[in-house]
C-alpha cells in the first residue's frame, strides 16, 4: 500500500525542490543562516518567471550511445512540473541559475524557435532524421497552454514531412491532436508518455506541476484513439517508493491503448542527488535510508554513476530483477517491441511564395 508523504511546512506550494543550492560554476557561494528572526510562514510564495530567449539555432546535437536520437529541440529551458527526480536540472546551471527551486521558477522560453527551425531544416546540407523533443524539458509543460511554442514547432515540422518523437507528462498535447494524427498517419510521428506511479500522493509530492496519473492514462487513450502510436514509459522508478507499482502501471497503460512500453531507473546526476536526498528525507523520513541506500546499489555505491550502458539501467541484483520484471509484464501484455522507424523519405523544403513551381 502506498503510504501519504509527508507535507513540509516550509515548503513552497507547488514545488518540489526544498531549496536553491549555488551554480556550480559560481566563485561564491551562499550561505543561509538563521538569525531567530524568521518564520516558516512568512517565506514568499514563489512565482514562475518567463524570459525569452533569442536562440541562433534549435537543433541540439548529441553522441551519446545511451540514447536513441542524435538530435533534438527543447522549446523551453526550465520546467514548471518541477520534479525532484529531473536529470535536466543541472542544466540551468549553463544559464547562471541553479538546479533547485529556479529550475521550477526561473523558466526560459524560445519564441522564435519555429522561424529558426524552419531555416535549420532549409539548408542544403541538411540530412533528415527524427528529432526528438520533450527528453530534456518538457514541450507540453503550463506555460505552453498559453505561449504555444511547441505547437508552433510542430507545424513547421509537419510542413517539411519532418519526422519527430515527442515525450511528455503534459496532457496539454492533446490540443495538438490535429497536427499530430496527419503526422502519425504519414509514418512521422510517436509519442512517449511518462508515467511514474499510480498513487495521486505520490505524484502530487514528486512531481507537483503534473498532471495526475489517472488524467495521463486518459491522454495515452485519446491519442491512440486518433491513430497516434504512444509508447509507455515508466520512469524513473524510484526503488522503495514506486518499484512495486511497475506491473500495475504498465498494465494501466495496456489498458489505456499504449502499443509499447520502456523503463528507466531514477537517475541523480550532479546537483540532483543533494536534491532528491533532501526531499525524500524531509517527505518519506520513515523510508528514506532504504530509499538512498538502493539508489546507491543501483549505481556501484554511489549517489550516480553516468557511465554509459549503465546509467539507464543501473547495476546489481535489484536492478536485474527489475529488468526481469519488466520482460516479463511486457511480454505478457504485447508491448515487448520496437516501434517501426520513422520515416525519412518523405522531407522536403516546402515551397516559399514566389518560388518557380516544379511542373512534374
Amino acid at each position: 500500500m502506498a503510504e501519504h508523504p509527508v507535507q513540509p511546512k516550509h515548503r513552497t506550494p507547488g514545488r518540489a525542490a526544498l531549496s536553491n543550492p549555488d551554480n556550480r560554476f559560481d566563485r561564491l557561494t551562499d550561505e543561509a543562516v538563521d538569525d531567530g528572526w524568521a518564520r516558516d510562514d512568512e517565506l514568499p510564495v514563489l512565482r514562475t518567471v518567463v524570459t525569452d530567449e533569442v536562440p541562433r539555432r534549435v537543433i541540439t546535437r548529441n553522441t551519446s550511445p545511451d540514447l536513441s536520437f542524435d538530435r533534438s529541440i527543447n522549446p523551453y529551458r526550465g520546467c514548471e512540473h518541477g520534479c525532484i527526480y529531473c536529470f535536466a536540472r543541472p542544466s540551468h546551471a549553463y544559464l547562471g541559475m541553479s538546479a533547485g527551486l529556479d529550475f521550477e521558477t526561473q523558466l526560459v522560453a524560445r519564441p522564435d524557435a519555429p522561424q529558426v527551425l524552419a531555416r535549420e531544416l532549409s539548408k542544403a546540407s541538411y540530412v533528415p532524421d527524427t528529432i526528438a523533443i520533450g527528453t530534456n524539458t518538457d514541450p507540453y509543460q503550463p506555460i505552453e497552454r498559453d505561449r504555444q511554442i511547441m505547437r508552433e514547432v510542430l507545424k513547421v515540422l509537419s510542413a517539411f514531412n519532418h519526422p519527430v518523437a515527442i515525450v511528455t507528462k503534459g496532457t496539454l498535447i492533446e490540443r495538438d491532436i490535429d497536427i499530430l494524427a496527419p503526422m502519425a498517419a504519414k509514418g512521422l510521428l510517436r509519442v512517449g508518455i511518462s508515467v511514474t506511479t499510480l498513487d495521486n500522493a505520490t505524484s502530487r509530492a514528486m512531481e507537483p506541476r503534473v498532471p495526475l496519473p489517472a488524467v495521463r492514462l486518459r491522454t495515452i487513450r485519446r491519442l491512440t484513439d486518433a491513430g497516434i502510436p504512444v509508447r509507455a514509459m515508466v520512469s524513473p522508478v524510484v526503488p522503495a517508493l514506486t518499484d512495486h507499482e511497475l506491473e500495475r502501471i504498465v498494465t494501466a497503460c495496456a489498458e489505456a491503448g499504449a502499443v509499447a512500453a520502456s523503463s528507466i531507473v531514477l537517475r541523480l546526476p550532479r546537483e540532483v542527488a543533494g536534491l532528491f536526498s533532501d526531499w525524500v528525507t524531509e517527505t518519506y523520513p520513515d523510508r528514506a535510508n532504504r530509499i538512498m541506500s538502493r539508489v546507491r546499489e543501483l549505481h556501484g555505491g554511489k549517489d550516480y554513476d553516468p557511465t554509459f550502458g549503465t546509467r539507464m539501467n543501473g547495476q546489481g541484483e535489484w536492478a536485474a530483477l527489475m529488468k526481469q520484471r519488466f520482460r516479463l509484464i511486457t511480454r505478457k501484455l504485447g508491448l515487448d517491441r520496437d516501434l517501426p522507424k520513422l520515416r525519412s523519405d518523405l522531407f522536403a523544403v516546402p515551397p516559399k511564395v514566389g518560388d518557380q513551381m516544379n511542373l512534374f
